[in-house]
């Protein structure tokens, strides 16, 4: 226990030192790339799905704008959503912008006031909007797993299939914070990602992405984006968005057998995550298919850093994989 009332897991990291690392950028996927964020084809065809994609932490729909592009294109209807305090609704501190660093660590955000509940909300409308079209494939990646989990307890009459792309299941461990605080989390790089220090009553996860300190653009590159460029690096960091809400990491919802643990599922794993590495991701697939051991998880293994393969050809096909699954 710490002087500041944290509790102390392996390696060190506080209570909330782990909080904070897991909003602190484990949310961008396929982020380098053109595309739109939504796309529509066909959008009577009953027996097509909608992929509804559920982002990251720090992230917003345009995360998505490569996939949804590519399975636009392949005549795919697709929503990628932005969630409470994100895209248009997301907040930027004055001294963010200003880059004024002493200032940056005690600005207040309004981010701090959504709830893993809010998240859960605004998806389940975005669900039952896109089920009046026909089936729905809910996709979350990242932080996005533990809202995809949620509406899955909820509305598991509206969903299809969920996929997980290298995202947050919790079940046995109810929550993202206390995933990250297992052995085999122990490794993760986003624990070596310098956060802003903010006072526990701001209730945000900070990061300045707009650094321009070696050392961090270093250890932002290895937890999100290894094998990436340096360019391609900070396209992606001028897309991330700075504050997260600490109570989404936070919420414990776990997978339930009776609702949750009714739709078909699929993990896609990224070999090459250094941020949710691959010892994590196969602990939350092996405690969901305990929990449900009648539907398991349907896994598939891509080599991927977090943010993805840098080709979204590659995850659109495992995602057309899963629409044909649901016809």
């Amino acid at each position: 226990m710490s002087g500041n009332g944290d509790v102390t897991p392996q390696g060190g990291q506080s209570r909330r030192g782990v909080l904070k690392a897991a909003v602190a950028g484990a949310g961008a996927v396929a982020a380098v790339g053109a595309g739109a964020t939504a796309a529509h084809a066909d959008g009577r065809r009953r027996g097509a799905p909608t992929f509804v994609l559920v982002h990251g932490s720090g992230c917003n729909s345009s995360s998505w704008s490569a996939l949804s592009g590519e399975l636009g294109l392949r005549g795919h209807r697709v929503a990628a959503v932005d969630l409470p305090g994100h895209g248009p609704d997301a907040y930027f501190p004055a001294s963010y912008q200003a880059q004024d660093l002493a200032r940056l660590r005690t600005e207040p955000s309004p981010v701090s006031k959504v709830t893993l509940a809010d998240c859960t909300a605004h998806v389940t409308e975005a669900v039952r909007r896109a089920h009046r079209n026909g089936p729905v494939v809910l996709v979350g990646q990242s932080l996005g797993g533990a809202t995809v989990t949620s509406v899955a307890n909820q509305v598991p009459e509206l969903l299809a299939h969920l996929v997980y792309v290298s995202a947050f299941c919790p079940t046995r461990h109810p929550s993202a914070l206390q995933l990250m605080m297992t052995p085999e989390a122990s490794t993760s790089a986003l624990f070596r990602i310098p956060s802003v220090q903010t006072p526990p009553e701001l209730g945000v996860g900070r990061v300045n992405w707009r650094s321009a300190d070696p050392a961090f653009l270093a250890a932002a590159k290895d937890a999100l984006a290894a094998g990436y460029s340096d360019t391609e690096l900070l396209a992606l960091l001028n897309t991330l968005e700075p504050d997260e809400s600490l109570a989404v990491s936070a919420a414990e919802s776990p997978g339930a057998a009776e609702t949750w643990g009714r739709v078909p599922r699929t993990y896609v794993r990224f070999t090459e995550d250094r941020a949710i590495p691959p010892a994590l991701q196969d602990l939350m697939i092996r405690e969901a298919d305990a929990t449900t051991p009648r539907n398991r998880f349907r896994v598939r293994s891509l080599a991927a850093p977090h943010i993805g393969p840098r080709d979204p050809r590659v995850l659109a096909d495992e995602l057309e994989q899963v629409a044909r699954l649901c016809r």
